[in-house]
Order: C-alpha cells, then structure tokens, then sequence
C-alpha cells in the first residue's frame, strides 16, 4: 500500500500543507521570543490602558494556534480525508 500512487499523493498532500505551516509558526513564535529578550521596549509599549504589545503578541500565539489548527482540520476533510478513506477501505476489502 506505501508503494501505491494514491498513498504517496496523500503523504505529498499532507507535506505540502504542514511542513509550510510548521516553518511559519516557528518562525512567527521564535519572532516573539527574540522580541521578548531583545526588544524589551517595543514589547513594553503601551497600547492600551495596562496592555502593551508583549501581551498582544502573547496572545497571538494561542489565537494563531487554534487558527492553524482550524485551517489543517479543513485541509485535511477536503484534500486528505477522501484520499484515506479510499485507501482504507482497499485495505479492508483486501484483509478480509
């Protein structure tokens, strides 16, 4: 089954989208963390009221998490789902 053209569409598929976006993440979160130590005054500024720009960046982060993992849940039900199911169910058919 790994040998098939199928699987190997759907590793290709899933690389394309996660390798990309694991490379943005890091570099987005590693963005903050240099920020954070050597930037210290721009990350002070205030915004508004208490809030300065270190907590909106902070807070960034989780939203851009859960954003990502939004974005891959719906890659993966339009381009990867229908690719593994059919190959599941070859793999059934055939252990049956």
């Amino acid at each position: 089954m790994q040998g098939s053209s199928e699987f190997q569409e759907l590793k290709r598929r899933f690389r394309a989208w996660t390798f990309p976006m694991t490379v943005a993440f890091l570099v987005w979160y590693l963005l903050y963390v240099v920020m954070s130590g050597w930037a210290r005054g721009f990350m002070a500024t205030k915004v508004l009221g208490d809030i300065n720009v270190g907590l909106i960046f902070g807070l960034l982060q989780f939203v851009s998490t859960f954003l990502i993992a939004w974005a891959y849940a719906r890659h993966a039900e339009k381009k990867l789902d229908p690719i593994a199911d059919k190959l599941r169910h070859e793999v059934e058919e055939k252990t049956q």
